[in-house]
């Protein structure tokens, strides 16, 4: 399902992936398959999340993470891979992660729709 965004959106979209680390679906899926350590992390809204996410993920959705984000993950070197729909809103969250000082974060580009459409595994609610 394609989404139609605003151009004002895919503006400061854009703006935030010209200082944010990206990587593929299938980067995450090499990292988590040679155990890397890294915290994964699905900024989708709530309904999102409960609806299907990629196994492990923990939940901190874009409108709450940089409230939430440093009682929850305290060490800001930590690695972070966030993730959304489709690398938009994670990216947006990455950027502003970095304005707060961490320092290892990184946006998946393609997001849940991208790792469900090449067939990784998915959690669903149980």
């Amino acid at each position: 399902m394609a989404k139609n965004h605003s151009q004002r959106f895919l503006d400061i979209v854009n703006d935030a992936k010209s200082r944010v680390l990206e990587c593929t679906i299938h980067d995450v899926k090499a990292r988590t398959e040679k155990g890397e350590e890294f915290l994964l992390i699905d900024v989708r809204e709530t309904h999102e999340f409960s609806a299907g996410r990629i196994p492990g993920a923990k939940h901190i959705s874009k409108g709450i993470i940089e409230r939430d984000v440093e009682q929850l993950i305290p060490d800001t070197s930590t690695l972070l891979i966030l993730y959304c729909g489709g690398g938009f809103r994670s990216a947006l969250a990455a950027d502003n992660l970095q304005k707060m000082g961490y320092t290892q974060v990184i946006s998946m580009d393609g997001g849940y729709s991208g790792w469900k459409a090449a067939g990784y595994e998915i959690e669903l609610e149980s």
